[in-house]
């Protein structure tokens, strides 16, 4: 497996915890009731401010592991992988994993600079691959 694909299987379990660590307190604060039913009507009361940016990191990571897979099979499919390309799927993966607690403890602004190192991270895979 190439060092890329391996950080692409982290990613993805590094997603599953994201979701643990956000369903776990959504439902305590929220009751089984509410998120094991259809949602068809807004819950009762809010999430609580740490558990809705909980949620947030997660939908963001959701959104960035679909470019971040893009670049894998891309780099691998092509036969690409560099050293350029290993350290920039583990800067991705590293920029995910600092990203969670700077989301949810409002580390502005880095947790936008952290997003960014992720960011560039998978264009510099995407560019690489090309050339």
């Amino acid at each position: 497996m190439t060092p890329e694909l391996t950080a692409l299987a982290l990613a993805g379990l590094l997603q599953a915890a994201q979701m643990i660590l956000f369903a776990t307190p959504a439902n305590l604060e929220l009751g089984t009731g509410y998120t094991s039913g259809p949602r068809d009507t807004p819950p009762r009361k809010p999430l609580s401010t740490s558990t809705a940016r909980l949620q947030r990191a997660m939908n963001n990571h959701f959104e960035g592991l679909i470019l971040f897979t893009l670049a894998v099979v891309v780099v691998t499919l092509g036969g690409q992988s560099t050293a350029v390309t290993q350290y920039a799927a583990y800067a991705y993966l590293i920029a995910r994993v600092a990203y969670i607690p700077a989301y949810a403890l409002g580390l502005t602004p880095w947790r936008s600079a952290i997003w960014g190192v992720g960011f560039a991270a998978t264009i510099t895979m995407l560019i690489a691959s090309l050339l």
